[in-house]
């Protein structure tokens, strides 16, 4: 598993390549390095959907593994290929997610004095050797 950061450069749409296989290319432009790199990344089958949400120009992070196989071509020529198939896209600077702890309500949580007397109360009838 491999992650990176920088911004969306090109968003492509979903294409069925077949009935069984669809994908979804994008191209991000990785910012970190002393020379920027424009970086071809594809999201297959289901996760094509994880780019949905993000637009060209934002900066997002992307877990990604490493894919490569072997082709051989009509005429017998044997070939290589890599691809890099995203499977986490997260804007970057969101914070938690929706649902997260950012979400919780804390307005019935117990005080400092109701934790410390819950405590002192378990330690008294604790039988446990430990």
């Amino acid at each position: 598993m491999y992650k990176i950061t920088g911004t969306i450069k090109v968003m492509n749409p979903t294409v069925q390549v077949s009935e069984k296989f669809s994908k979804r290319e994008f191209v991000l432009t990785e910012n970190l390095s002393q020379y920027p790199q424009d970086i071809l990344f594809q999201a297959v089958q289901d996760r094509c959907a994880l780019l949905d949400g993000i637009n060209v120009g934002e900066q997002v992070e992307v877990s990604f593994n490493l894919r490569g196989r072997e082709w051989t071509s009509p005429q017998g020529e044997v070939k290589f290929f890599n691809s890099l198939d995203a499977w986490r896209i997260e804007k970057v600077g969101q914070g938690i997610p929706t649902g997260g702890p950012s979400n919780m309500d804390l307005s019935d949580a117990p005080s400092s004095n109701q934790v410390d007397a819950l405590l002192s109360t378990n330690e008294e009838t604790d039988d446990l050797p430990f």
